[in-house]
C-alpha cells in the first residue's frame, strides 16, 4: 500500500520541473492527481502515466493567475475525483536583475503567478476542506522567501508573501483540521527562470537541488501523523557556490 492510497492532490503548475516531480512521486504512493498548467500536451502526457499506473487523473489546462482557472479545477477535481485532500500550490516564476531594471510587467507577472495563484486556489479548495473537517495545503515558495538575495528583490517580495500567508492560515485553518505548510528550497535544477536570470548551461553545471530532492519534502510533509504538522522546510543544496551563494 501506498502512503497517499485513497488520497486525491490538486497540484497547479504541474507540467514540467517541480510541480512534475511532486505529481509523479505522489502518484508512486497511490494518490489520485488532479494536474493544473497551461501546457495541455504535457498534462496529457502524464494523464496517460497515471491510467498505465492504474490511477484516476483530472487535467485541467489554464492560467493558474486566473480566478476562472482557479474554480474550474476545484470543481473539477471534486465532479471527478470526489474529494480534495491535498492542495500544492506550486505555480511560480522568477525574473532576476537589479531593481532598476524590474519592470512593473515583471512585478505583476510574479506576484500573480507566486502570490495570487497560491491565494485564489486556498481559496476556493478551503471551503470543501472545511466541510471536511481535514485537509493538507502545501505552499512550494522559496529560500528566497525567508531571505534576501541580491537582484531578486520583487522575486522575494512574492515569495515572503507566501511564507506569510501560510503562516497566517496555519493558524486559522488548524483549529478546523486542516494542516497547512510551506516548503522553501534552494536552486532546483529545473527550466525555471532560463532565459529571465538563469541559463540551461550555468543550471546543468550547478550543484543546485533536483525536483525530485523537492518532491521528497513534500511528500513528508503531506504523510505526517494525524496529530502532527510540519509548518516549514527550508532545504539548501549540499554543494555551496564558491560565492556562498545558492541560486534560488
Amino acid at each position: 500500500m501506498g502512503k497517499l492510497d485513497g488520497k486525491v492532490a490538486l497540484i497547479t503548475g504541474a507540467s514540467a520541473g517541480i510541480g512534475l516531480a511532486i505529481a509523479r512521486r505522489f502518484l508512486a504512493e497511490g494518490a489520485d492527481i488532479a494536474v493544473v498548467a497551461r501546457r495541455g500536451e504535457r498534462l496529457a502526457a502524464f494523464a496517460d502515466e497515471a491510467r498505465q499506473a492504474g490511477r484516476r487523473c483530472a487535467v485541467i489546462v489554464g492560467d493558474a493567475r486566473e480566478e476562472t482557472t482557479a474554480r474550474q479545477a476545484v470543481q473539477t477535481t471534486l465532479d471527478t475525483l470526489g474529494q480534495i485532500d491535498l492542495l500544492v500550490n506550486n505555480a511560480g516564476m522568477g525574473i532576476y536583475g537589479p531593481l532598476v531594471e524590474t519592470s512593473v510587467d515583471d512585478y505583476d507577472q510574479m506576484m500573480d503567478t507566486n502570490m495570487r495563484s497560491t491565494f485564489l486556489f486556498t481559496r476556493h479548495t478551503v471551503p470543501s476542506m472545511l466541510e471536511r473537517g481535514a485537509g493538507t495545503i502545501i505552499n512550494v515558495s522559496s529560500m528566497a522567501g525567508v531571505m534576501g538575495f541580491a537582484g531578486e528583490a520583487a522575486y522575494c517580495a512574492s515569495k515572503f508573501a507566501q511564507v506569510g500567508f501560510t503562516q497566517a492560515l496555519d493558524r486559522e485553518l488548524r483549529p478546523r483540521g486542516i494542516k497547512v505548510g510551506v516548503v522553501c528550497p534552494g536552486g532546483v535544477k529545473t527550466e525555471f527562470a532560463i532565459g529571465s536570470g538563469r541559463t540551461e548551461e550555468g543550471v546543468a553545471s550547478s550543484g543546485m537541488l533536483e525536483a525530485e530532492d523537492v518532491a521528497e519534502a513534500v511528500l513528508l510533509m503531506a504523510t505526517q501523523p494525524a496529530g502532527a504538522r510540519i509548518v516549514e522546510i527550508r532545504m539548501r543544496p549540499m554543494v555551496e557556490p564558491l560565492a556562498g551563494r545558492d541560486p534560488e
